[in-house]
Formats: C-alpha cells, structure tokens, sequence
C-alpha cells in the first residue's frame, strides 16, 4: 500500500492536468481575442442601435430636438388612420406582397432546381445562367425592370402593341404593382433555387431505388420520397422569404417610389421616408419594432406550424 501509495504519489498526472487547465484557458485568451471584432461589431452596431431606437420609439424626437417621452404614442398613432392614415395600408401592401411573392418565389425555385438536379445535357451551363441574376445588384435589377416594363416605350408593351394588344402598366397601376414587384422578384430566384438544388443531392439514391423495386414509378419517386425529404429546405426558404419579404424597399424605392395611391408604399419604404424626408425619428422608431415583432411573430407561427409537415429523417419535426 505504501508502495503504490509513493508510486501514485510519483506519478505526473496532478502537473498534466494543471497544463491543460491553463492550455484551455490560454486558448479561450486568444479566441476571444479573435472573436473581439465581430463581438464588438455586433454591440456597437447591431444591439447599440436597437436599444436606441427602441427608447427613441417612446419619444417625440426629430433628430434635432431634445427627446421628449411620450409613452406608446407613437404606436398608438401608427395603429390610428385619423393621425396615421398610411400605416396601415403600407402593412396592407407589404403583407399582400409577401403572400404573393414568397410562395410564387419557392416554387419557380423549386422547379428549376428539380429540373437542373436530373442528368441532362448542358447541366452546368444552365445551373450558372439561372445563378447569375442572383448577383446582380438589385437597383441594377429595378431599373432594367422598369425599362421593360414602361408603359410608354417599354420593350415588353413594344411587343404586345405589335399583335394588337393595349400598352399594360404594370408597377404603374395600382391593381398590377404588386404582381408585377412579384414576377420581377422571380428574376433574381438564383440562390433559393441553389438552396433547393443543394437539398436535391442530398435526397438518398437509395429510397428511390427501393420504390423502383417496389414497383413505383417517377410519380411515386417524387411524392413519396423527394417531397417529403425536401419539406426542411421548403422549411427554410419559406421562413427566410418570410423576413425578406417584410424588408423589401429597393424595388419601390426605384421603380415607384410607393406609388400609385401608396399600393406599393412598403413598410420599410414608408419607414425611411418618415425617418429621413419627414425628420419623425421616434414615429420611425416605433415602426422599426413593429417591423420586427411581425417579423418574430411570423417565424414562431412558421415553426408551430412546421410540426405538421416538415419532415426529419431522425423523426418528426420538433
């Protein structure tokens, strides 16, 4: 006993782990360090500002004056079409948007990944010409889109003028605005169809090969395996388009600037204007956090939702 005793009193074990003890925390220096950047990025640019606005929201601020508290004013104000009467149109309008375009948007993506994911000639030409939109800068974009579609000399309205049919509108018309923002929006579809395509490959070969042995034929292939194993990539765009669709402004801000009669006065559109044209700093505020609450409330209701049809491998939705 004594022995084994002096023996595990020799023994190193003690001094081993004391190093990696301080190799750990020498090494947790050094990451924080590293990570101090983003970490101080994040709180002077990202939550500074956030809790700024949201003391700004519970004031009467012109970025001149003196903020004066006002309590939930502000909110009140925006919800009230007698002192606000554009708010509620302008989230009328953005609401309206995005049940057109999000799911116009996934399943134009959608198609095309699936069509770009089968073995066919010239498969990686097509996958980069259906890409490249997707990184053209969207002002770019809209000023292209509103030459095309300009009722007077655009070269869409050239072309039904020439079989007989009446010059159309489109963004210039408050009953085709938001289908038209829509359509425009299919345009730059590239990185949600690359998402989808990513989701394709990772479909195993060998459930369809089981429906094959089965009988099946491509019909069974695609509802009883592809669709359900790419319910999480639909998932994740649906909510992704979801936040984007709530923060569109470039294409209104160019193409209409909210018109006609505020029809595509979208709420990050009619946030700027307030905030930078009207100088109402604390009404713009408010609506900063309204903007953020819709877009918070809309992905928990997205997530609840998803428990009835994503599908996991590993089980049901969770």
């Amino acid at each position: 006993m004594v022995d084994a005793f002096g023996a595990f009193k020799k023994t190193k074990g003690p001094k081993i782990k004391a190093f990696d003890v301080y190799k750990r925390s020498k090494e947790a220096r050094f990451g924080l360090l590293f990570a101090t950047p983003a970490i101080l990025g994040f709180l002077i640019f990202t939550l500074g500002p956030m809790i700024v606005s949201l003391y700004y929201s519970f004031t009467d601020f012109n970025s001149v004056n003196t903020p004066t508290f006002i309590g939930l004013d502000n909110y009140t104000a925006l919800f009230d079409p007698m002192r606000d009467p554009v708010f509620l149109t302008s989230l009328r309008a953005t609401a309206n948007f995005v049940l057109i375009s999000v799911p116009l948007n996934i399943l134009v993506s959608f198609f095309i990944a699936f069509l770009l994911s089968q073995k066919i000639k010239g498969r990686s030409f097509f996958r980069v010409a259906y890409y490249l939109p997707a990184i053209v800068p969207l002002v770019a974009t809209s000023v292209i889109w509103r030459w095309i579609l300009d009722p007077t000399f655009g070269i869409f309205n050239y072309y039904r003028m020439l079989v007989g049919l009446p010059a159309a509108r489109f963004f210039f018309d408050q009953a085709t605005v938001l289908p038209s923002m829509a359509v425009m929006g299919v345009w730059g579809t590239g990185a949600t169809m690359l998402i989808f395509l990513a989701g394709f490959q990772g479909v195993p070969q060998e459930l369809h090969e089981a429906v094959e042995v089965d009988g099946g034929n491509a019909f069974h292939k695609f509802f009883w395996v592809t669709l359900p194993m790419m319910t999480t990539t639909i998932f994740f765009n649906l909510v992704i388009g979801c936040i984007h669709g709530f923060q569109v402004f470039t294409q209104a801000y160019i193409i209409t600037q909210g018109g006609p009669n505020n029809a595509s006065n979208f709420l990050v559109l009619y946030l700027f204007n307030t905030a930078f044209t009207q100088s109402r700093m604390g009404r713009a505020s408010a609506m900063a956090w309204i903007i953020f609450l819709i877009v918070v409330t809309l992905t928990i209701i997205n997530f609840a939702a998803a428990r009835k049809w994503v599908y996991y491998e590993g089980g049901d939705a969770k």
